[in-house]
């Protein structure tokens, strides 16, 4: 299981990939379709991360093992209302 700073870093990684992604769509390097394709996946992705990192913290705040939070499902944290 990764620990809170490998997770920021992943965090890190996938926002600068959204970034680039925006980018490269504004210089024609790539198609909406193409971008619209990948941003959805590196969303995704960086939500679990963001719901792992939140899990952890909870685990701790509440005397738990963070090493027991799981990366949960896309339909999980996509299918979140609030």
């Amino acid at each position: 299981m990764a620990d809170d700073v490998s997770i920021q870093h992943r965090i890190k990684s996938l926002i600068d990939e959204e970034h680039s992604l925006r980018s490269a769509l504004q210089s024609g390097d790539i198609s909406v379709d193409e971008e619209q394709y990948r941003l959805q996946s590196v969303e995704v992705e960086l939500d679990q991360c963001w719901d792992l990192l939140r899990q952890r913290r909870a685990k701790r705040e509440f005397g738990a093992d963070p090493e027991e939070a799981q990366v949960r499902s896309e339909r999980t944290v996509e299918g979140y209302t609030g």
